[in-house]
């Protein structure tokens, strides 16, 4: 189990593939990440390495985390997050992870505090429809309506849905996909929306419902400076090729004219088998009719015998 990342939330943006098809993305910034600490489970009783990224000022940081970050011969760091990592997955004190932790096709799952709506109504809030907006109603059209019971039990139930604080909840997206990483710019371009707004802080760590890229470095994606001039990056603009998918291929002239033969087939035995359905419907008509007529002389027959009879005794 590999590190996350602390990532600063800058905006969303798109990408291009060679085809002409756009992606959108949310782009992250890793912005001095660094390792402050890491503990050790014969020491702590658990592994893990604990990051800080961004920059504060000393006189907002207290006395403890000043020695912390000494001790570490790091600058105070705006954000520190501690991340569970395997025993052969510890990092050194002060090391610099870039944007190549990542690589394209990869996905991860992001982590964040969703942007605050503040105090807002049921129709906003649980997507209510509101009560009627003509006869009947005045001046409460958007309200909840009534919310309690009869005396049995004659109290409202938790959590029922009702006005209040909608937002600023703790949030992870799961299996976003990363198209492409800039480790100059020490950024991370994602598929779709992640939790947060502008300038907050978010996690980054692998889909723990997907297994790693193969690709991916192990245990970390460590900036070299020395070699970032030999870092090949992608035109701009552009999604990175292992984060390309295929545009399934259209199907064939011959394709295409055995799927028009099967329908027509189908359509032919279908009204086939409607016109029988018919004649057979006429069939039991027509055999309805003869037997009601053949009932109806059957019963005039007696009538007519009976009339003989009389007249010959007279």
């Amino acid at each position: 189990m590999r590190t996350g990342v602390i990532a600063k939330k800058v905006g969303m943006t798109r990408l291009f593939q060679a085809d002409g098809r756009h992606v959108p993305v949310t782009v992250l910034q890793l912005d001095e990440l660094q390792v402050v600490a890491r503990r050790e489970s014969d020491r702590d009783g658990y592994t893990a390495v604990a990051l800080g990224a961004g920059k504060a000022k000393a006189k907002n940081v207290n006395k403890p985390q000043r020695s912390a970050f000494g001790k570490a011969s790091v600058e105070p760091k705006a954000k520190v997050v501690e991340f569970r990592v395997a025993d052969d997955a510890l990092l050194d004190v002060g090391a610099q992870i870039s944007a190549d932790h990542f690589v394209a096709g990869q996905f991860v799952d992001v982590a964040g505090v969703t942007q605050g709506k503040g105090f807002a109504g049921a129709m906003k809030r649980w997507g209510f429809g509101g009560l009627r907006a003509t006869h009947g109603v005045s001046v409460s059209h958007r309200s909840h309506g009534s919310t309690g019971n009869r005396q049995d039990p004659g109290r409202v139930f938790k959590n029922k849905k009702m006005a209040g604080h909608m937002g600023a909840r703790n949030r992870t997206q799961q299996n976003l996909e990363v198209v492409r990483t800039d480790p100059i710019r020490g950024l991370l371009f994602i598929k779709g929306s992640v939790p947060g707004h502008k300038g907050s802080w978010l996690t980054v760590t692998d889909a723990i419902k997907l297994p790693r890229n193969e690709t991916a470095p192990y245990p970390a994606g460590i900036l070299d400076t020395k070699k970032l001039d030999e870092i090949e990056v992608p035109e701009a603009g552009l999604v990175d090729d292992a984060a390309v998918h295929e545009i399934p291929a259209l199907p064939s002239d011959e394709e295409v004219a055995a799927i028009a033969a099967e329908q027509e087939a189908g359509a032919a035995a279908e009204a086939e088998a409607q016109a029988a359905a018919e004649a057979g419907a006429a069939d039991e008509a027509q055999t309805a009719e003869n037997e009601k007529a053949q009932a109806a002389e059957d019963s005039a027959k007696p009538a007519s015998d009976a009339d003989e009879g009389k007249e010959g005794k007279r």
